[in-house]
């Protein structure tokens, strides 16, 4: 009898399981724009780290919703009295998607690749300060540094694990991307739509609770929208105000939103005229409104912004503490008067393929053409946009970029000569000492001085004009469960949703 019951009670077991295994769904997910590629230490475009971020890559270190470091593959960590050596204690059990175990020799061969000269990681220069990574036993990773770094975890976060096999490939993670996250890459088929499986082996029991994510791309926002209201699509994630403003009470569909880390931008390269001299730049501020651009480009959702996000609170400067954001045609025209150049000033401006990005340069190219430019715009494909990007092959761009929890993971590689971002060909001799200093020091009050510093000079001569900070929205069926909007991007949070 109680080996009948015991039968009985496991196989109401079972069926439950299965039940629940058969409940769970694949959430369909509309995307604007098809990723270039799925490595994560090669990727710069939203489109692939969209997918690949928190889904199917993570980090020793992750950042939740609040911005805050939490483990990640690591389950913890300590520092020397010196700050110049990390040991990482690993989670254990954990798996890549084809069956192999993650250990330490995988996570220094992963530092490793993104330090590789050969492989050119952007994010190189968030391990600069890594002088060496030694396994000293399958579940214990240890950092030597050069110097204190006081940005090694946030910026940890962002350097994926990858199995160590793929140390020296360039290639293959591209199309073909193996990582230890909650969902396992399936299929890509190219314009039509990416196929993620739930991970049966993921590390932290329960999750996740879909069965699968489908990035379906769809780059006309007028049918992600329809799709939206008709139950097509379950979520339409970082959604620009526009599209939020017109799903703003539709039927069975909610909003999220956030204040945005990513900031809109005009690039200049430094390397050649007419932005090799910095009074040019000046004028490209002065002749910029950006209350302008948030109330005609981003329907009022979002705030003018300098270097960093107004959501980084203990970091920011306040934009009216930089001269050169209050918008003054007149001297914008005096300063190209004073930097010797023939007005008006033809320049390009290479436009990202996104709806909000092109209404920036819009608005933009009149503001500048009053002041004594004469702007084309460019608008490119994503592909070709990144690869001139990345070849500096501009004299300006408008764009959107990423932002990060720590100034440094921002700073240091977009703005320090030789910084693996910084395709402005920037070089400033201050700018550099100041970030030098800042990413070494441990006391934040010391950080903040440097990094104030830094803001006030990049903010006007700079080889970017910062414009605004969004507010970010995820539109969503009201059926989706436990997601969340992310500052940073991050669709992380979809390995605790449930549709």
């Amino acid at each position: 009898m109680v080996r009948s019951a015991l039968r009985t009670v496991v196989g109401a077991g079972f069926l439950m399981a299965a039940m629940a295994s058969a409940s769970a769904q694949v959430l369909e997910i509309g995307a604007d724009n098809s990723p270039t590629g799925l490595d994560p230490h090669l990727i710069t475009a939203f489109p692939s780290f969209m997918v690949v971020n928190g889904n199917i890559y993570e980090g020793l270190t992750a950042i939740d919703k609040d911005l805050k470091i939490i483990p990640g593959l690591a389950e913890s960590w300590t520092a020397s009295a010196d700050g110049k050596t990390y040991t990482f204690k690993l989670r254990a059990n954990v798996k890549f998607h084809d069956g192999s175990d993650m250990n330490a020799e995988d996570v220094v061969a992963s530092i490793k690749r993104v330090q590789s000269k050969d492989i050119a990681s952007p994010l190189a220069s968030r391990l600069s300060a890594v002088e060496s990574a030694n396994a000293v036993d399958p579940q214990t990773v240890e950092l030597k540094l050069k110097e204190p770094s006081a940005a090694l975890l946030s910026s940890l976060a962002t350097i994926a694990i990858v199995p160590s096999a793929m140390e020296a490939n360039k290639d293959a993670l591209q199309k073909a991307p193996v990582g230890t996250g909650p969902f396992k890459f399936q299929e890509w088929q190219p314009n039509g739509f990416i196929l993620l499986t739930k991970n049966e082996a993921y590390w932290e029991k329960g999750l996740p609770k879909l069965a699968g994510l489908k990035f379906n791309i769809v780059p006309e926002s007028a049918t992600r929208q329809v799709g939206l209201t008709n139950g097509q699509y379950a979520l339409l994630p970082n959604i620009d105000a526009a599209t939020a403003l017109q799903l703003k009470g539709k039927p069975n569909v909610k909003l999220a939103e956030t204040m945005d880390l990513a900031y809109t931008l005009i690039g200049m390269n430094v390397s050649k005229p007419p932005f090799d001299n910095p009074k040019v730049r000046e004028a490209v501020n002065y002749a910029i409104n950006r209350q302008e651009i948030v109330d005609a480009a981003l329907f009022g959702a979002g705030v003018p912004g300098g270097p960093l996000s107004p959501a980084l609170k203990s970091w920011a400067l306040n934009v009216n503490q930089f001269a050169c954001y209050k918008s003054d045609v007149a001297k914008a025209q005096a300063l190209l008067k004073e930097a010797g150049v023939a007005t008006p000033v033809a320049v390009t401006l290479k436009v990202l393929p996104r709806q909000d990005v092109k209404d920036i340069a819009q608005v933009v190219q009149e503001q500048l053409n009053k002041a004594g430019f004469k702007v084309e715009l460019v608008n490119q494909e994503q592909g070709q946009f990144i690869q001139d990007w990345r070849n500096s092959n501009f004299d300006m761009f408008a764009s959107i970029n990423a932002g990060q929890p720590d100034p440094d993971d921002y700073f240091y590689r977009t703005f320090r000569t030789g910084g693996s971002t910084n395709v402005f060909k920037y070089s400033d001799a201050e700018i550099d000492g100041l970030l030098d200093q800042a990413r070494t020091q441990q006391d934040q009050a010391a950080r903040k001085a440097a990094y104030d510093k830094v803001q006030q000079k990049l903010a006007c001569s700079g080889p970017v004009a910062h414009l605004t900070y969004g507010t970010l929205f995820s539109a969503m069926n009201t059926k989706l469960q436990g997601y969340d909007v992310m500052p940073n991007r991050s669709l992380m949070l979809l390995r605790n949703a449930s549709h």
